[in-house]
């Protein structure tokens, strides 16, 4: 049976707080939520009289208070309870996009709220308890309201209220074990952190101990709606504070959600969306059908066209539509659209693209639902690709179209994983990327830069396809593509049993060499790349394994030739040499997007742990001051890996070799020039792709003329530019 209440109805808008601290009142915390400056006065009667005659109604017209320039004749047919504050109201109209409506307040209900300067509130039938900014626009909503124990989406609790009431969000495993406490303005970089290290107790209590100390527990915020904010053919709002210049048309339910939104960074939400227990970042989309359950969407993101997105945190400049997402943790710049796309359950480090009908998602695997997925960045499944958890990916993996039904561990960036059917093997094309693909590869980094629309862009966020997470892994992929080679050449089965250190010298020693065609003779498998007792065949090994030493070079001569700019002169080679090459800075994290050498996180974890960091806020400006020394300790990663790449040190660098160094490094860049202007020449020369046109006039009318291509040109300037500075450098180099 429903338990329905019966109440006198002069309590209506009154005790919205019951345990009030000694000497205040029930409308402390509205007073210091009420920014607005607006000096409120009584009525006079003159005003209630017309107020009446407008059919107004009121339990007490001593609790309604306006400003100086109130005007009640726009005030018609409403009902107002408790202590209700109302701004200017001039004889006005307030026009937005299409909607055009007078200044005032029509057919509602009016309960125990505040509002500012020159307001159009027209047919909501109930308002409460909410603080409603100036020039605000509300017209025909179902239900405005606030509770006392309001939370608006942070993983709080109030006082007197049971632990169980407590909002968590479940990432990154549906069995509960990587849950976060969700708070307003949390980045990806602080659910990552949480979401790791769960063996340590302490650090585990502190982040719940910061977000705790973020918020107090005291009943009786009122929820709020910032200035210039339109609301309008919209069902119900509970539990819901919106910032200034939102949108919400046409939404079925939000409820205990925070909507962030500003002047410069607008959020839009539309029609026929459900939000519950969440928080929504500035500048963010949301449209058409959404369900969205236990979430955080970061600013200038986007769910459109039906998404559901549950228990799951979507990072800055993201998509998702048409799709379901569960229990994921998703770092900026992810793509994911179209129909039956699902993924679950999920660590997607950025840059990510999940195309039609993928299954990421098959996680029972055991006798619970624990499975996991990691996805390096980068991370591109193609049409129908099916993925059994667990399985992690290393940056750049690209999955060709079909069903993956073993666990897999692929730890080689920038590889094309395949099945072959009749061979019944795991196929994995080390270097696809580079190989086969520049151009997309180049012109996503350059695209995820662009599209960057947060200001300030603090922290870094690193888009580029080398970088010291994507490098160290090209680093490790040599000597597993070397083992795999030296395990593969007879040469290893006439020697005596070798270490695993020995294979690989043997491996890069058989790559070095051997020629391209003796290499590709050879039937190279690699070990525990999936979980079945089939084989894993590695493909192009010799043309991997030599692209990714020219990729590495390249990194790390893009810090030798800034260097060297910078110091241009007599003593710039004395200035390279005599570089601080920080060693213990060689391992590196991808923290929410934002890339940290491991030492500094560690640094981080126990400066939490230690009571040195105090709140999420700190941590926050920790984020910023690693960013501000991105560049550098970049540059010093960079070096690291041209003396792991070269075995050369560089304090004993000499003329002759950095001359020749300089020439390799404008051969290379040139190289990945022609292979990016080559691979999207490809796209007007296959006759598969022409067939669809009438002709090349046709052709480059629809897609464009190649000559015309934006992205390329850039490339080619930029090569001239690098042309002109390795001679430059090169000329100096040559001074006595």
């Amino acid at each position: 049976m429903n338990s329905i209440k019966k109440m006198p109805v002069q309590s209506l808008g009154y005790g919205f707080i019951k345990d009030l601290p000694k000497g205040k009142d029930e409308y402390y915390l509205r007073n210091q939520q009420n920014r607005s400056g607006i000096h409120y006065r009584s009525l006079t009667s003159l005003e209630i009289e017309i107020l009446v005659r407008n059919r107004n109604t009121s339990d007490d017209w001593n609790k309604i208070l306006v400003s100086k320039a109130f005007h009640p004749e726009l005030v018609k047919n409403c009902s107002f309870f408790g202590l209700v504050r109302i701004g200017d109201l001039e004889a006005n109209c307030l026009s937005f996009s299409d909607l055009v409506v007078p200044v005032g307040i029509y057919n509602s209900t009016i309960i125990s709220s505040d509002f500012g300067n020159n307001v159009a509130i027209h047919n909501v039938n109930y308002l409460s308890h909410y603080i409603i900014g100036n020039e605000v626009i509300i017209t025909n909503v179902n239900e405005i309201v606030t509770t006392n124990h309001s939370k608006f989406g942070n993983g709080i609790i109030k006082k007197g209220e049971d632990e169980s009431v407590r909002i968590w969000m479940e990432l990154c495993n549906e069995n509960t074990g990587r849950r976060v406490m969700p708070f307003n303005g949390m980045t990806a970089g602080d659910a990552y952190l949480w979401t790791r290290n769960r063996q340590d107790d302490l650090l585990q209590k502190k982040f719940i101990i910061l977000t705790e100390k973020r918020f107090d527990n005291k009943l009786g915020y009122y929820g709020k709606v910032g200035d210039r904010t339109v609301i309008k053919n919209c069902k119900i709002i509970k539990d819901v504070w919106i910032g200034s210049d939102a949108y919400l048309k046409g939404a079925n339910k939000i409820k205990n959600v925070t909507i962030n939104s500003s002047p410069e960074a607008r959020t839009q939400i539309g029609e026929g969306c459900e939000l519950v227990n969440g928080l929504i970042g500035f500048g963010c989309r949301i449209f058409y059908g959404i369900k969205a359950v236990r979430f955080i969407l970061s600013d200038h993101s986007q769910l459109k066209y039906g998404a559901r997105l549950i228990n799951s945190f979507l990072g800055p400049n993201a998509t998702i539509s048409c799709c379901e997402v569960l229990n994921s943790l998703i770092f900026p710049a992810h793509e994911q659209h179209h129909n039956n796309s699902f993924l679950c359950a999920a660590l997607v480090m950025g840059q990510s693209n999940i195309a039609a009908g993928a299954t990421l998602g098959s996680n029972h695997n055991s006798r619970g639902a624990d499975g996991e997925v990691i996805m390096g960045r980068g991370f591109w499944p193609g049409l129908c690709v099916s993925v059994k958890h667990n399985s992690v990916f290393a940056s750049f993996s690209l999955l060709n179209k079909g069903d993956y039904n073993y666990e897999l561990n692929i730890p080689i960036p920038f590889s094309l994983i395949s099945n072959d059917t009749l061979k019944d093997e795991l196929i994995v094309m080390p270097g696809y990327w580079f190989l086969y693909n520049f151009y997309a590869l180049a012109r996503n980094a350059w695209k995820y830069v662009d599209r960057d629309k947060r200001n300030p862009k603090n922290p870094l966020f690193e888009y580029d396809y080398l970088a010291p997470d994507t490098v160290n892994e090209l680093i490790q992929a040599r000597k597993i593509i070397a083992l795999a080679v030296a395990k593969a050449h007879p040469a290893a089965k006439k020697t005596k049993v070798l270490s695993e250190d020995q294979m690989i010298a043997l491996g890069e020693n058989l790559l070095a060499t051997k020629t391209k065609k003796e290499i590709d003779a050879l039937s190279v498998y690699a070990d525990d790349f999936e979980n079945s007792k089939r084989k894993t065949r590695l493909i192009k090994c010799y043309d991997a394994y030599h692209i990714f030493e020219k990729m590495i070079f390249m990194y790390g001569m893009e810090s030798v030739v800034a260097h060297l700019q910078k110091n241009k002169g007599k003593n710039m080679v004395n200035s390279l040499k005599n570089t601080i090459i920080n060693h213990s800075e060689a391992i590196w994290v991808n923290i929410g997007g934002q890339l940290m050498p491991q030492k500094v996180v560690n640094t981080l974890l126990s400066k939490i742990k230690n009571d040195s960091i105090e709140s999420w806020d700190q941590i926050h400006e920790f984020y910023e001051s690693a960013s501000s020394k991105y560049i550098d300790k970049k540059k010093n990663h960079a070096l690291l890996a041209l003396e792991i790449i070269t075995k050369k040190k560089i304090a004993s660098i000499t003329n002759k070799q950095l001359n020749l160094w300089l020439d390799d490094y404008l051969a290379i860049r040139t190289d990945v020039t022609d292979r990016i202007q080559k691979t999207r020449a490809k796209d007007y020369s296959n006759p598969f792709r022409k067939m669809v046109y009438a002709n090349e006039a046709e052709m480059n009318a629809v897609v464009g003329d190649l000559k015309d291509n934006g992205f390329i040109k850039e490339q080619n300037v930029a090569l001239k530019a690098t042309e002109l500075t390795v001679a430059s450098l090169k000329a100096q180099l040559k001074v006595k």
